[in-house]
């Protein structure tokens, strides 16, 4: 018996809120707190880019979290992250850092330059009600480790997690299954990629612009994909740049505090209060 895949649409195109966040970063948040029911398990998403150090240069100071994972996504320019267990690591152009809170940490992300880009994205994955009191653990992923797949007709598929072109990314993670990928169309090609109907999709536009199943979506454009197919067609007219992510619903309560994302107003009240006393990060934070 032969299975046909049918070709996922858009369900709506969103441009995202010009915000500041940190020491007055300022950046884009495209996926905001009303989507996180439709985009379960897909808490946030912030993109930033821009060449003017006064919007950068403070950076995100120390702050906490508790709950969820956090992926950040190096586009240009370098971030350095340290938290209260003494780890620190250096994100460069092309590389990511996949960090799962858990129980909590403080830490923070400042800009290791002052002049130039900084562009790239953060995501923040939400973590199953079992899972969000595990022990906290990050792993930085450097450029090279980061598996590419060059097609012939030069589509470029950069894979950070999940799955594409037959190749593992760099991140499997477990009840979620996320995949997040960056793809670079030349214009004049296009792209596949397998999502099952059940997991929650969207791809970014960061350069140029696509088509999804006969829809525009432009630059600085975020695509939520209607659960209606099991695979993705992209074309590009030009040369464009995407990133497409896609997970698998937890479909639990959430409760989110600014930082704290748990699954009752209950938890998070024991969250604050473990803020206040000193315990958020207390526990030894692993590298992963």
């Amino acid at each position: 018996m032969t299975t046909t895949l049918t070709s996922r649409s858009v369900e709506r195109l969103v441009a995202g809120r010009a915000t500041s966040d940190g020491a007055g970063v300022k950046l884009t948040r495209v996926l905001t707190q009303d989507l996180q029911r439709r985009l379960d398990p897909f808490l946030m998403l912030d993109a930033f880019r821009t060449d003017n150090p006064d919007d950068y240069i403070g950076g995100f100071p120390d702050h906490p979290h508790r709950g969820f994972e956090t992926v950040t996504y190096m586009i240009a320019g370098r971030m350095r992250h340290h938290d209260n267990a003494g780890n620190s690591g250096l994100l460069g152009p092309g590389a990511s850092q996949w960090m799962i809170a858990g129980s909590g940490l403080i830490h923070s992300e400042l800009p290791e330059q002052e002049e130039g880009l900084m562009e790239g994205f953060q995501l923040w994955l939400n973590l199953p009600a079992r899972n969000k009191m595990i022990a906290p653990s990050y792993r930085d992923i450097p450029s090279a480790q980061i598996p590419e797949v060059r097609r012939e007709d030069d589509v470029l598929v950069r894979i950070i997690a999940g799955q594409a072109e037959g190749v593992a990314g760099a991140v499997q993670r477990p009840d979620t299954e996320p995949l997040f990928l960056d793809v670079h169309l030349p214009a004049g090609t296009h792209y596949s990629q397998h999502v099952p109907a059940q997991h929650n999709a969207f791809l970014y536009v960061y350069r140029g612009a696509v088509e999804v199943a006969g829809k525009t979506v432009p630059e600085r454009s975020m695509a939520i994909l209607a659960n209606d197919g099991d695979t993705l067609h992209i074309k590009a007219g030009v040369d464009a740049k995407i990133i497409l992510v896609a997970g698998q619903p937890l479909g639990e309560p959430i409760a989110q505090y600014g930082p704290f994302v748990m699954n009752t107003a209950e938890e998070i009240q024991q969250t604050l209060s473990d803020y206040r006393l000193g315990k958020i990060g207390a526990s030894v934070v692993q590298k992963a």
